[in-house]
């Protein structure tokens, strides 16, 4: 398992925050991005569940960026399965969601995400929060 050029996984099925999120991380130089449009391919894609053989992990991203209303399977659940499992629990994760319900944040912070950002998606402050986690080693403007 290795971790790709800062490979983006982005989780988002609202194809309008997906539009702002992409151009968002763009203008911020961010341009690797991965999109998986529900919590069922998000987890295939990290945990190999649903993937031809041969590619089950093969690449784990630099950050997930998570919705967290997500069909089939919600993103506090998709959240919970990556910190259960080995390969993916210290990937980091930053919650992205139109949600201000204080369930959501605690449960959030419970389950280790990096950060929580309300949508629509800020790149600055988004990238910002990277360099403070020391996952970009320099700003990306």
């Amino acid at each position: 398992m290795t971790v790709e050029k800062f490979l983006v996984l982005l989780v988002e099925d609202n194809p309008d925050d997906e539009f702002l999120a992409l151009r968002s991380l763009r203008r911020q130089g961010l341009d690797n991005v991965v999109v998986a449009h529900d919590g069922e391919e998000a987890l295939g894609y990290l945990l190999g569940t649903g993937c031809p053989a041969g590619e089950a992990a093969a690449i784990v991203p630099a950050v997930i960026l998570l919705d967290l209303k997500l069909p089939k399977i919600n993103g506090i659940e998709v959240l919970r399965a990556l910190r259960n499992d080995k390969r993916t629990e210290s990937v980091p994760v930053i919650v992205l969601s139109s949600s201000r319900e204080e369930c959501d944040l605690k449960c959030c912070r419970e389950l280790g995400a990096l950060a929580y950002l309300t949508k629509p998606v800020d790149g600055k402050e988004l990238v910002g929060i990277l360099e403070q986690a020391r996952l970009l080693n320099a700003p990306c403007r």
